[in-house]
């Protein structure tokens, strides 16, 4: 097999601390990779500002210009990270046979490539990168990612244990991802849809070297309650069962309220019709809230809106490399 076209995407928001660092390092490798002769000397590392309010568009429009293999992609506005990452494997799949994603804080080893590289050559199309341990997380946040991937799995979603959004896909698998057209993202539920032969490799995931997470607690949060909606009608049929067993619930009461008052056992209720009152209330308000919620993503769905609008395509359309800094005086820069 010849060697092929790898296209590395990277999604940035607010990254300026870090970028300098990951575009070197990201640079470094596929110089490895291409003396390996194990990918093409075409091979890029594609960066997506998205929407970023720091210089980080600014970091990436230099480096295009002075690195033959950094290419840019500007998002008009902030379109979120999954849509980021999107919009930079669709621009990069014309011209490559494979797409490896990424994040720019490099927390994810970049050293086990090599290993997605051999993968691909050996026939799989898709290859997760899997967190070996979670050791570098807060109990908190550990214990919160196996309950999702349990809950997950309960709810009959079929996803990749401790994988987030480091894989490498072919090209026909991008193209096949492109088939998936809701608006509401959750990549990590999508792409093992897409059926084809995959593998996994794994790795002991870093800390971060700069900058701050863009992923808090809130976010988080609202991308595990995205998957789960995404995917499963189950949290639907769980309101109405409870609603069901409700009700049952509620004829026993009235039956044994019934007999009482025949036995001439009765006493104020006002306990126990508050009590109910609260419990049915509560019950409603939940189930009219996730409704509401799959509503929502059906509205969002038949708007057709675009997921992103690219402002800028510095990859499909190469701008002319500035000559007046040579590429290692423009490397030792970014050392420093």
């Amino acid at each position: 097999m010849n060697a092929p076209t790898l296209t590395i995407v990277v999604p940035c928001y607010n990254e300026e601390e870090i970028l300098p660092q990951t575009i070197h390092k990201l640079s470094q490798l596929l110089d490895s990779l291409c003396i390996e002769k194990k990918i093409s000397s075409k091979s890029k590392v594609l960066f997506i500002d998205d929407g970023s309010k720091d210089s980080t568009w600014t970091i990436i429009n230099k480096a295009c210009l002075h690195l033959d293999r950094v290419a840019g992609l500007k998002l008009s506005r902030n379109a979120g990270h999954q849509h980021a990452l999107l919009a930079g494997m669709f621009a990069a799949n014309e011209g490559s046979d494979c797409i490896i994603s990424i994040d720019a804080d490099l927390q994810d080893d970049i050293t086990v490539i090599h290993e997605f590289i051999d993968n691909y050559q050996k026939g799989y199309e898709i290859v997760y990168g899997v967190r070996k341990k979670r050791e570098t997380d807060t109990l908190f946040k550990r214990k919160s990612a196996e309950w999702f991937y349990k809950l997950m799995k309960k709810l009959g979603v079929e996803l990749i244990y401790n994988h987030a959004d480091y894989r490498l896909m072919s090209n026909r698998a991008v193209q096949e991802l492109k088939g998936f057209e809701e608006a509401n993202l959750f990549l990590r539920g999508i792409v093992p849809l897409i059926g084809f032969k995959s593998a996994k490799v794994y790795y002991d995931r870093k800390e971060r070297l700069a900058g701050e997470t863009k992923y808090p607690l809130s976010k988080m949060l609202s991308f595990a309650f995205d998957g789960i909606t995404s995917f499963s009608v189950t949290p639907i049929r769980l309101v109405l069962s409870m609603g069901l067993i409700t009700f049952i619930v509620s004829l026993l009461f009235s039956v044994y309220c019934l007999t009482m008052k025949y036995l001439g056992r009765t006493q104020s209720g006002w306990t126990s019709l508050i009590a109910s009152i609260w419990l049915i209330g509560g019950l409603q308000m939940i189930a009219t809230g996730l409704v509401g919620e799959y509503i929502g993503k059906v509205y969002k769905e038949t708007k057709r809106r675009p997921k992103y609008i690219v402002e800028i395509d510095l990859f499909n359309l190469p701008i002319q490399k500035n000559n007046l800094i040579q590429e290692e005086d423009y490397r030792y820069e970014l050392r420093k």
